[in-house]
């Protein structure tokens, strides 16, 4: 069986050689158009006129179109329609793009986008929250409350109570691969687009409203990403509009790429938070009341902020019962780029809001934030043992079938009886809790308690040097929060010479998606690897697909691909059985053979026989996932089919002198359920954890009092270096089985391991107060400047 093994990247070879395809590497039609954006100098004002004269005279310079000059207002964005391909009169952000250029080269439509003359009438740009709040500027009505109990009583008559503020910045996806499209008309103005982009569907979409065009006129391609984090969940749109556009105005092929500073300017970051608590707490740490007050600052545009906005309002809780909750989120409009999807999705914000409460608590008390964290977390639930059914059992059948008696004792109508559970604050019944084994587990095997002690004796013999340790837990909520995105398709052929092609909705940014998916389809059918493809992403062969997104990859697409799969070995298995004087049931795929009727039969000669009989040997797949109910407006339901969990443990040391800082350990046992394929999950565990560690350390974004973004290249904006992981990095996985009816039972992986970043950011909370005696209060990113500054604040207040 191929599932569960540690198989490389089916593209691995073709990223170290250079050899993989990305948009910007496809042999360019002849007599193609280069495309460049003109950009507002301007955070806020009126655009009074707009003189091209010098664009169109410069070399090379084929077009240039202003809004008025677009077949419609060409929006861009993926929610409220808000968002206008070129600005118009109103300029509302520095980097906005306000005309359009096309030339023979990229390099001659760079250098004319940056003749145009704009005369400009500046008003007073919105750029901060405060700025944001105090102009009343949301976009909604009012704030989103949700709440649980009655945290105010509940906080007022506990024992202890406390306050405090979280700032946390914003996040550059720094996707390697920047965002790039081509579009080349066809005959009946039809148009093909090919894109680098999380969501082709939206492409299409998009580009077909746009032209005034049916979507089954528009097909998108996408062989794979360089990257992708999000921030090609919605951010390509405008490029691939673009070039639809000049391509169906001119006739000839039309492509656009961002270079890194375009880029940075123009696209959308990870939301940048402010959090304010309140919370109350009894002698031990376990909280009575916590309120909870958001501010997000979402940009100019809607985009995805709401339900980003949202996740944060549902991982307010992370791994911890609270029983009385008051969650409220304000979604600040300002004059800045439009702020959009990151991995998480606004859960590393609301996450990381709950894991500050636990750390104040905890130095509030004395105690170790770690016994503290525990003695919040929900209750596990005995399960049946029925429920604790071998890992492997019959995982070569079709899933969803025969599978209920493994999930407990049934009840008089025949459903599956629950442990009444804990609840989230939206409602959730917590029904599979595993963090109290894992914390345990990890604690253990990464020698928590004895460390925890040398740090201790470390910082008292060292004035300069001070260490700090932290271990963190996440628990994250896996499915689309708007309910009808969870379902996917699948199209698979198998050949008559026992080959096998299949497509999904799904898209390769690197993640591994497309080996995974391949792994399930060869072990279904029982033959290597080596006989099944999977061709680029494109609208044309699975329609109304969902954006490679909310870690939902491998759970839509693997279900899809397995739907298609069992389909077509069922009809091959009714043939050859009655070839074979055999029942179907008998016929049994493995080892890239068939055996039936006594015989064995390689898969090829199978596939050979079915098509010579007739038999179709093509079928499409469909998956929704089930038990999924949410009501936003309500804050109730269940948004989450599962939870995956994972936790962290992290030392750091601070160089009290000048800031620097080095993670010197992370120790991570993260919940892949069982994993598809181990070597994959533990590249995206890695990976992961580096970057939530670079957003809460070195990534920081800066804005000048114009609006203008000075971080906008490698040099000003630091991710994470090699250098920069931890001299010691151990990454296990739990090896536990999903309760849900998931792709093998496997879990998602993408987003979750982010937030074990977390545990960097409260070991250096944990060093910075071993200065002191005072609460760190550690804003992120925690620079060396904010690291020196708290240590100063910690040391005054001796």
């Amino acid at each position: 069986m191929s599932v569960r093994k540690p198989l490389p990247h089916d593209a691995a070879r073709l990223h170290v050689t250079g050899a993989a395809r990305y948009v910007d590497d496809i042999p360019t039609p002849a007599n193609c158009l280069h495309l460049a954006f003109g950009l507002s100098q301007h955070a806020a004002g009126r655009l009074n006129n707009l003189d091209v004269s010098k664009v169109r005279a410069a070399p090379d310079v084929v077009g240039v179109w202003r809004r008025k000059d677009l077949p419609s207002d060409c929006d861009c964005s993926p929610s409220n329609h808000d968002e206008p391909l070129l600005s118009g009169k109103r300029i509302e952000y520095l980097g906005q793009p306000v005309f359009l250029v096309a030339a023979r080269s990229h390099l001659a439509a760079r250098k004319a986008a940056r003749l145009g003359t704009m005369d400009v009438t500046p008003r007073d740009a919105i750029l901060t929250i405060d700025d944001a709040l105090a102009a009343n500027s949301h976009f909604e009505d009012g704030p989103r409350i949700w709440q649980k109990g009655n945290a105010a009583k509940a906080i007022d008559s506990a024992p202890h109570s406390l306050e405090g503020v979280l700032e946390m910045g914003g996040q550059e996806h720094f996707y390697l691969e920047g965002q790039a499209a081509l579009a080349i008309p066809q005959e009946n103005g039809d148009m093909v687009v090919h894109s680098s982009t999380q969501h082709p569907t939206e492409i299409q979409h998009k580009v077909a409203e746009a032209l005034g065009l049916p979507m089954h006129a528009v097909r998108v391609e996408t062989r794979r990403m360089g990257g992708g984090f999000g921030g090609k969940e919605s951010q390509g749109n405008a490029l691939a509009i673009a070039c639809a556009v000049v391509a169906a105005a001119t006739g000839r092929p039309a492509k656009m790429r961002y270079d890194r500073d375009d880029d940075m300017m123009i696209t959308g970051k990870r939301h940048d938070f402010r959090i304010a608590y309140r919370v109350g707490f009894d002698d031990e740490g376990r909280l009575q009341g916590v309120d909870f007050t958001q501010y997000a600052r979402c940009g100019w545009a809607q985009d995805l902020s709401l339900p980003v906005a949202d996740r944060a309002m549902l991982h307010a809780d992370n791994a911890y019962h609270l029983t009385d909750v008051r969650i409220e989120s304000h979604r600040l409009r300002t004059n800045t780029q439009s702020a959009t999807a990151y991995r998480g999705f606004g859960g590393p914000q609301g996450m990381l809001g709950i894991e500050r409460v636990m750390d104040h608590v905890a130095h509030t008390l004395g105690r170790d934030p770690l016994e503290v964290r525990v003695a919040n977390y929900y209750t596990d639930i005995d399960r049946p043992a029925a429920a604790k059914a071998k890992p492997d059992q019959d995982l070569n059948a079709p899933q969803g079938t025969g599978d209920l008696a493994s999930r407990g004792a049934k009840g008089p109508s025949g459903s599956v009886a629950q442990a009444p559970g804990q609840t989230t604050p939206y409602g959730q019944t917590v029904e599979d809790f595993i963090l109290h084994e894992m914390t345990e587990k990890l604690a253990k095997s990464c020698d928590y308690s004895a460390r925890r002690a040398a740090v201790h004796a470390w910082n008292a013999e060292n004035p300069i040097l001070k260490r700090g340790i932290a271990l963190t837990p996440v628990k994250f909520g896996i499915s689309f929060t708007l309910t009808h995105l969870n379902q996917a398709g699948a199209l698979v052929h198998v050949y008559q010479d026992g080959s096998i092609q299949l497509n999904h909705g799904g898209t390769e940014m690197g993640q591994g998606l497309f080996q995974k998916v391949a792994q399930v389809a060869a072990s279904i059918f029982g033959v290597p690897m080596d006989m099944v493809r999977i061709t680029a992403t494109d609208t044309g062969k699975v329609p109304n697909t969902s954006a490679t997104a909310a870690s939902s990859g491998s759970d839509l697409n693997g279900m899809a691909v397995q739907a298609a799969c069992v389909q077509i070995r069922r009809r091959m298995a009714v043939h050859l059985a009655a070839l074979g004087q055999d029942v179907p049931d008998n016929v049994i795929f493995e080892d890239g053979a068939v055996q039936v009727g006594g015989k064995e039969l390689s898969f090829a000669e199978a596939a050979k026989l079915c098509y010579e009989g007739r038999i179709s040997l093509s079928a499409t797949g469909f998956y929704k996932t089930p038990k999924v109910s949410w009501d936003r407006i309500k804050g109730q339901g269940r948004p989450f089919f599962y939870f995956a969990y994972g936790a962290a443990c992290s030392e750091v040391v601070v160089d009290t002198l000048t800031g620097e800082n080095r993670i010197l350990r992370t120790d991570i046992l993260h919940d892949c359920g069982l994993s598809l394929n181990p070597a994959l999950d533990v590249g995206q565990i890695e990976g992961g954890f580096v970057q939530g560690a670079g957003w809460l350390t070195t990534e920081e974004l800066v804005w000048d009092d114009k609006g203008a973004l000075r971080t906008h290249a490698p040099s000003t904006y630091k991710i994470p270096a090699c250098s920069d992981r931890p001299e010691v990095f151990n990454v296990a996985l739990h090896n536990r089985r999903n309760e849900e009816n998931t792709i093998y039972r496997s879990k998602a992986v993408g987003e979750p391991p982010f937030m074990h970043g977390i545990s960097v950011l409260m070991a250096l909370s944990d060093a910075v107060a071993a200065c002191g005696v005072a609460y760190p209060a550690l804003d992120a990113p925690a620079t060396p400047e904010r690291l020196l500054a708290a240590i100063r604040k910690v040391r005054d207040e001796l």
